[in-house]
């Protein structure tokens, strides 16, 4: 009988041969755990910082938001040298003879806070037309200013009164077609929509997408020069853009242009300038809203960039202002409703 014996060293060898292996496979395993954690480290910080700038971000907004307020809460009104039953300002609602406003309708600034540069311009929103108070020739108006047919404009004007006013049976509506003698409600529903017309005031520009007839790539044109805060059914021409101006009931090529050029020869008399608009100027006015537009810019030292829009009341007896909208490059719906939020 022969046995066999197993080399000790060739056995030593192959235990030591796995050992390495597992060894090797432990040090790989650790290394790639290691990548992984670093990488996540490095994603952690990156979003720290994009959240931290975020952070800054909004409080240099709402910094923004009440620096704005405060150059209207520290204008008082000036007494006009005329004294009481002088000029005044006359043509000009809600400034009565012997006192002039002197609450600037826009303006800008600019301030330099910790890491990052910003800028600031507001306008009143008087300079746009209001959705809830314009009349349906001004509404009329803006849209023949882009080209709409005089018929067409009429029909949309009408469609948006149709829209904010309560439904009046069997009324038919000043200029409109021939179904305006129905209720709009009938109409949306005669045409298969499943929702009426609020039958109230626009709470957002937005809603002009939910009225019938009106075409989409026209809201979108048209958007830039409305508003639902201005609470005026005038419009301020010291400051409006040449379309919303262009939309006034009467205007012609020829006064438009005049009142342009005028305008931004500068300075000007803005007591006398509304009269350039001949029959034009019903619709105009120089009284600023109560509302105000502010676009606010900031420029991060780390070459990040944040735009801000919001829409503040100032005049409020709460407090300085109140945000009615807010919306920045993030977002992306019509914005944010912020009621309430004022100078403490």
């Amino acid at each position: 009988m022969i046995s066999h014996q197993r080399d000790p060293m060739v056995a030593g060898s192959s235990r030591d041969g796995f050992i390495i292996i597992a060894v090797l496979w432990m040090l790989i395993a650790l290394a790639t755990l290691a990548s992984i954690y670093s990488v996540y480290i490095a994603n952690t910080a990156m979003a720290l910082a994009v959240s931290d700038d975020s952070l800054q971000a909004e409080l240099l907004v709402t910094t923004s938001l009440e620096l704005t307020a405060y150059r209207f809460s520290s204008t008082k009104d000036a007494q006009n040298p005329q004294g009481p039953g002088g000029l005044g300002a006359p043509g000009v609602p809600g400034i009565p003879g012997g006192v002039r406003k002197t609450q600037p309708s826009r303006g800008g600034f600019s301030f330099r806070a910790g890491a990052a540069s910003v800028g600031v311009t507001f306008i009143s929103e008087a300079a746009r037309i209001d959705l809830n108070e314009a009349p349906m020739p001004m509404l009329a108006g803006l849209f023949a200013a882009f080209g709409v047919k005089s018929e067409d404009a009429v029909e949309f004007a009408n469609r948006i009164v149709g829209w904010r006013d309560p439904p009046k049976e069997g009324a038919p509506k000043e200029g409109g077609p021939k179904e305006n003698a129905a209720s709009e409600e009938e109409l949306y529903r005669s045409v298969g929509l499943r929702y009426p017309p609020r039958g109230g005031p626009f709470p957002h520009v937005d809603e002009l997408r939910l009225v019938y007839g009106l075409p989409p790539a026209l809201i979108d044109r048209i958007m830039p020069f409305v508003t639902v805060y201005s609470g005026l059914p005038k419009v301020n021409v010291l400051d409006a853009a040449p379309e919303v101006i262009a939309a006034l009931p009467g205007m012609t090529p020829g006064v438009l242009n005049a009142f342009l050029d005028k305008r931004e020869a500068g300075p000007v008399d803005e007591q006398s300038l509304p009269r350039l608009l001949g029959p034009s100027q019903e619709g105009a006015t120089i009284e600023p809203s109560p509302a105000y537009r502010v676009q606010v810019r900031i420029v991060f030292d780390n070459g990040r960039q944040v735009e801000s829009e919001a829409v503040i009341l100032t005049g409020t007896t709460e407090a300085p202002y109140h945000v009615l909208y807010w919306r920045d490059d993030a977002s992306n719906g019509p914005g944010q409703l912020r009621v309430g939020v004022g100078l403490r």
